[in-house]
């Protein structure tokens, strides 16, 4: 039997950097995948290739929408295929689950495929090709999650489906009903919306993405009715029932009266929940909460000593950055080293178009706390650099302390506002003011001029370009 300090149970990105850091600081290191492939959920059916469709369609809606405009005439009709944009995605897809594999080899993790459990608390037992059993002295639970479901909907993965097949459909949806107004269902009904599907959004919260600023609810839901979406929140769906080639969805609307929607596919975008099934997580004492998660105490330390959980597994926002992060804190911690996280400055992004960025506290939370606080805001519409790429859309809004005047919480919807929302990271993680940022010079013309012009509005009202 072969014995390591450190085994990871599952190869998503919480897992396989676990697993790297691990190797990095000296450990002889196993890494166990129940699929054929490493990367979990993150690599093969959730953010990357995600990301590939809403790249691709955003080209060919710029193509029909947008290029003539710019002086870019195309003769004859632009179409979709959609079979070739699948499979660029999962080029995309291999190339980089590929690159995982390379990582694993150059820091010499031994990877073993099959189904993990445990045995007892240094035992795990390996269910693939092959059945097999390692010894560990320290494991680290980063087995993921899976789509949520309603207990009433039969999902039959072919016109009642979750995101994985939506990611891989066979045609472009006549009328997709989704159900759930948050990241994964707004992203992928964002990509059959550009391909010519209509979309119909059910939501049961008042807004959608719920868990964000409201101001960012607003101005989102305010671009996808601009762009002929059908938006329904404070909308309870009781039925889901699929007759033939139709989906009739029956829902409360908030006066309590009966509606029903009628579409050829439904995606039910819920949420995730925690997935530990094949684990036996009690053959190694390591409990199990009422929802599903790992308990882990600061240090993610699980009941059982020796082993730690991270990532979807455990209490906390299911994002794959942030199961990074509790990888490195994890390997770390084995190490004898004194890491730390700060779950507040962990960003949440939603990739539409513009895209919604945030970090720190929203309004909401600063006004339940009771803290004074002031507010800059700046549109996006202001800036050079919107116009030339005409990207108008959306707003920078920073929230600083009313005394102090130290950032509470950054938020934005633009264009790149995912990638922009470092820049608040970086300022928050050293405590930096709103005038901090509003004295530090930006490259002009850029989408970041407005998070600087932002600042200048909360410091003392004085932005410069509105």
């Amino acid at each position: 039997m072969k014995s390591y300090d450190v085994a990871v149970i599952g190869s998503g990105p919480g897992g396989y950097v676990a697993a790297i850091r691990c190797a990095q600081l000296g450990m002889k290191t196993a890494i166990i995948e129940k699929y054929s492939t490493l990367g979990g959920t993150c690599l093969n059916v959730g953010c990357i290739p995600s990301k590939a469709l809403l790249d691709s369609s955003h080209h060919y809606e710029d193509a029909v929408k947008h290029f003539e405009e710019h002086g870019i005439e195309i003769p004859g009709e632009v179409k979709v295929n959609l079979e070739k944009m699948i499979s660029r995605k999962q080029a995309v897809v291999d190339q980089t689950t590929g690159g995982i594999d390379y990582l694993m080899k150059k820091n010499e993790i031994d990877v073993y495929e099959g189904l993990g459990s445990f045995k007892d608390a240094t035992h795990i037992k390996i269910d693939g090709k092959e059945k097999t059993e390692i010894e560990a002295k320290n494991i680290i639970i980063a087995t993921g999650s899976k789509p949520s479901n309603l207990p009433f909907i039969e999902l039959d993965k072919e016109r009642i489906i979750t995101s994985t097949e939506a990611l891989k459909l066979k045609e472009i949806p006549k009328h997709m009903i989704v159900i759930g107004g948050g990241v994964i269902g707004l992203e992928l009904g964002q990509v059959y919306r550009r391909l010519g599907s209509e979309v119909t959004v059910v939501e049961f919260m008042d807004r959608i993405i719920p868990t964000m600023d409201a101001g960012l609810s607003k101005e989102l839901n305010k671009v996808f009715k601009k762009a002929k979406f059908n938006m329904n929140v404070s909308h309870k769906v009781k039925s889901v029932e699929r007759k033939g080639d139709e989906v009739i969805i029956k829902a409360d609307n908030k006066k309590g009266e009966e509606v029903e929607f009628k579409g050829d596919y439904c995606l039910v975008s819920v949420g995730r929940r925690p997935y530990t099934d094949g684990l036996n997580a009690e053959a190694a004492g390591v409990k199990i909460d009422d929802r599903g998660r790992v308990e882990v105490n600061e240090h993610l330390q699980t009941s059982t000593a020796n082993i730690y959980a991270i990532g979807d597994v455990v209490k906390g926002a299911m994002l794959a950055h942030k199961a990074e992060e509790e990888g490195v804190f994890v390997a770390e911690t084995i190490a004898g080293q004194k890491p730390h996280i700060d779950y507040n400055l962990i960003p949440g992004v939603v990739y539409t178009w513009p895209e919604v960025a945030a970090v720190g506290k929203t309004e909401e939370q600063l006004k339940e706390a009771g803290v004074a606080y002031k507010t800059g805001s700046f549109p996006m519409r202001a800036l050079g650099r919107s116009r030339a790429s005409m990207d108008l859309d959306g707003f920078v809004k920073i929230l600083a302390d009313k005394e102090t005047d130290e950032i509470l919480g950054v938020h934005m919807i633009g264009a790149r506002a995912a990638d922009m929302i470092a820049e608040a990271v970086v300022a928050m993680e050293y405590r930096a003011s709103a005038e901090d940022i509003a004295r530090i010079s930006h490259a002009h013309p850029t989408f970041t001029e407005a998070i600087k012009e932002a600042a200048l509005a909360a410091t003392e009202d004085r932005a410069l370009h509105i």
